[in-house]
């Protein structure tokens, strides 16, 4: 008896397990078709999934943007021309963008030129501006489109290994514009984004420009927030590695900068000590835009600054982004918060709001009555003086009158 018993409680323990993982898959089946139903709608509707669960917009991996940018006689465009060069011999996707208006002729073809949709000589005569203001007001207009620029390289990315984008001549303008922060904002949410800082190596010899030129890159890497690549330029005509050598050794450029015993000296003596930590975490290519050395290492590099985008600059990027969206959840909160303290004081009663323009209104329309008013009054008056109709002081004026001629006749 013992023995049918357990076998029984074993066949209704094997059927009610049975019966559990019958339901289990059933609701793996349906959470699955769920899914899919989801998913055909979402492509009905062109929606696209979030790569996070935060609601923010897909971040692809390609392709990675450069920025280059440079002082006035760096070579950026005979560069941009190297790089375009070096993608088409490689067979590297790449996509070639200018945002400099008032260049007059480029040595490459670009896919999106900002030339196209600003005229830069049309909004000098327009607003009246310079060329330095010309530009930055063709930078600006081109800005408030920017979003269709973004679009159009996110069609084509799965196509795409590399976007090189070619800056205006004054360094000036895209770096510390709005504009530029837009731009340069805008592809670093939605690519790995890299600055190419070029640098002009012949002219860096002196130890006071080469302090400049560090000095500017500095800025612009806690400006932008992204990797930045210091590429020394024109290695053909002067090496580039008494520049490394100044970057490692500290007490090599004390030694080229002593030579000076100017005040200017003294100050980039000074300032060397300040930027030896921010040397370390630098990148930094030497390359020849006209004989096309370095180009292999400059991409190299390149794939390495984007690896530190993914792994640093992003999160940094995200954490921002959670911190915007936090903000203005507590600003929706307590404006909530507030509507419901105003609800609960009213007792549900309806509330008229006083903005200053209701009064307005009224003492505006009150006025309007009153012109009115009198308007009529003065038609009244003057129809009573065509009709005839007399008042007790015009009969007052005519008993008068009367008596006058009464007088005069006796």
């Amino acid at each position: 008896m013992n023995v049918d018993n357990g076998s029984e409680s074993a066949k209704l323990d094997n059927s009610s397990m049975q019966i559990d993982s019958d339901e289990s898959s059933d609701q793996v089946k349906d959470n699955e078709k769920e899914k899919e139903e989801l998913t055909e709608t979402m492509n009905k509707m062109h929606i696209e999934g979030s790569s996070s669960g935060n609601g923010f917009p897909n971040f692809r991996r390609k392709p990675v943007i450069i920025i280059v940018v440079g002082m006035a006689g760096s070579g950026k465009t005979t560069l941009m021309h190297r790089l375009v060069a070096h993608t088409h011999i490689k067979n590297i996707r790449g996509y070639v963008m200018n945002l400099d208006p008032a260049v007059m002729t480029l040595p490459y073809a670009s896919n999106i030129d900002i030339r196209d949709t600003v005229k830069y000589k049309e909004v000098m005569k327009q607003f009246n501006l310079g060329p330095n203001g010309g530009i930055l007001t063709s930078m600006n207009l081109f800005a408030t489109k920017f979003n269709e620029v973004i679009s159009m390289i996110e069609r084509r990315a799965d196509q795409l290994d590399y976007v090189l984008v070619d800056t205006p001549g004054q360094i000036e303008i895209f770096t510390w514009s709005a504009s530029g922060a837009i731009i340069t904002e805008a592809f670093a949410s939605t690519f790995p984004t890299v600055v190419a800082y070029v640098v002009d190596t012949p002219r860096s010899e002196d130890p006071t420009t080469f302090m400049s030129n560090m000095l500017y890159a500095c800025s612009i890497l806690y400006k932008t927030r992204l990797p930045l690549i210091l590429t020394f330029n024109k290695v053909d005509v002067a090496a580039h590695q008494f520049a490394l050598e100044w970057m490692e050794d500290f007490e090599a450029f004390q030694t080229a900068a002593s030579s000076d015993q100017s005040y200017t000296s003294t100050l980039t003596q000074s300032l060397s000590l300040v930027l030896d930590e921010f040397y370390n975490n630098l990148k930094s290519v030497g390359v020849s835009a006209v004989s096309g050395a370095g180009m292999e290492a400059f991409f190299q590099v390149v794939e390495a600054s984007a690896d530190e985008y993914m792994d640093t600059y992003k999160a940094d990027l995200d954490k921002r982004r959670e911190e915007k969206q936090r903000l203005e959840e507590d600003r929706r909160r307590g404006d909530m918060d507030k509507l419901r303290r105003d609800m609960e004081k009213s007792g549900g009663e309806t509330v008229v709001l006083n903005t200053g323009l209701k009064d307005k209104e009224k003492s505006k329309s009150k006025s309007m009555m009153d012109e009115e008013d009198e308007v009529e009054e003065d038609e009244v008056t003057d129809d009573d003086d065509d009709l005839g109709i007399y008042t007790e002081d015009d009969d007052a004026i005519d008993e008068d009158e009367d008596e006058e001629v009464d007088r005069f006749g006796l």
